[in-house]
């Protein structure tokens, strides 16, 4: 079956979906902000910073969702699109020409880098850091070498790709039996057999195979963004399908266990370094309620109702009508345990210091005593285990 037809239907596929994973992994980080220690320091790489806005409040639900989906349904296509050329990685020698060496140099960046980035984002999303290094500084990086060498193996191969697909008809390859299965015509990328075996699966059997994976995939990862039914088909939900109970029924990303939180009655909400609120204190303040959506760099999202303290009446009470940014601090001593919010994301109207979920009061994993939610912001900025609130001019 090998042959540039083939790899190039392949090649086609990943030249749709490929740009999509690149673009909503950039947003992606656009959303994380300056200062929030992801992915750290990266020079060069840097992107400049932008206020994150708040509306739609789906907009990183989408764009997270979108990114880890299409990067674990376009696995079988990557996997496939390489056992088509496997035979053109070990060709020897290895450059022939200037611009065979640069082809093959770009070859080996973008099948590293490729690999590379599906192995860590997998992990990622089951939480097993075997690598052994900062995932988000890792995949970042990795994702621009991939950017680069994806660009310039476009570049190089294009016009390739589009001859060698108007030289086959896919309805026709479609209908085409194994017994009726041919070799395409050798040409100049040398991916044809010169004495090729006799077929054991035609190339439908081929799109057949590559479909059902994408379609498997699709069907058990298509649950972490969804809520209800499909829920219980993620089996690609880190941490397990279901966490909580009743109204606290919904994903953890990081228990209190894990983050070592233990609260009593002596808690109480820090506003500047001065003014405390008590449960029962931030409770008889006027309480706003919002269906908002959280969701995380994993993959996985839902969409709850919350009720607490609008994020901009706890500013004006502690004396910033108008805050530039805030600086949550919680109890939880791990590099999410604090964010830095935007003036704008501070003042939506549906920013909250959510007190509950669903009608009653948040779980110990959910964040109780108090928790930042805010529209469209990533899971991990929405503060579990609040305890202080700093509200900046400037």
């Amino acid at each position: 079956m090998r042959g540039p037809w083939l790899t190039s239907v392949f090649a086609a596929v990943l030249l749709a979906g490929l740009p999509i994973v690149i673009v909503t992994g950039l947003l992606d980080h656009l959303a994380y902000g300056p200062g929030q220690s992801i992915p750290g320091e990266v020079g060069l790489l840097s992107l400049p910073g932008i206020e994150w806005p708040t509306r739609p409040t789906w907009l990183f639900r989408l764009s997270q969702g979108l990114h880890v989906f299409l990067g674990i349904v376009l696995v079988p296509v990557v996997l496939a699109k390489l056992w088509s050329v496997l035979p053109k990685l070990f060709a020897w020698p290895p450059a022939a020409s200037v611009r065979h060496a640069l082809e093959r140099g770009t070859l080996l960046l973008l099948v590293g880098s490729v690999l590379f980035e599906i192995a860590t984002g997998l992990l990622n999303i089951q939480y097993d850091y075997a690598f052994g290094f900062d995932f988000y500084l890792g995949h970042y990086v990795g994702a621009w070498v991939f950017v680069g060498a994806f660009v310039a193996h476009v570049a190089l191969k294009l016009p390739i790709m589009v001859r060698s697909l108007r030289s086959r008809s896919l309805r026709a390859e479609l209908a085409t039996s194994i017994a009726d299965t041919r070799p395409e015509k050798p040409d100049e990328t040398g991916l044809v057999a010169p004495d090729p075996d006799p077929p054991t699966m035609s190339r439908r059997g081929a799109f057949a195979l590559v479909g059902g994976g994408i379609g498997l995939l699709g069907l058990i990862a298509a649950g972490q963004v969804l809520d209800g039914p499909g829920r219980a088909l993620a089996f690609l939900l880190p941490r397990g399908r279901v966490a909580g109970e009743g109204p606290n029924a919904f994903p953890v990303n990081r228990t209190a266990a894990t983050a070592g939180i233990a609260v009593d009655g002596s808690w109480h909400l820090v506003l500047n370094g001065g003014r405390a609120f008590t449960r029962a204190e931030l409770a008889a303040l006027p309480q706003h309620t919002a269906d908002l959506p959280i969701a995380c760099v994993e993959g996985w999202s839902t969409q709850q109702t919350w009720t607490g303290v609008r994020l901009r009446d706890l500013a004006a009470l502690a004396g910033v009508p108008d805050p530039a940014s805030a600086f949550v601090d919680s109890a939880d001593p791990g590099p999410f345990g604090r964010a830095t919010l935007y003036g704008a994301q501070v003042t939506d109207p549906d920013a909250l210091l959510a007190l509950q979920v669903n009608g009653v009061d948040l779980s110990l994993d959910h964040g109780f005593p108090a928790r930042v939610v805010v529209p469209a912001l990533p899971g991990v900025h929405c503060t579990k285990w609040v305890r202080s609130i700093e509200f900046r001019e400037s």
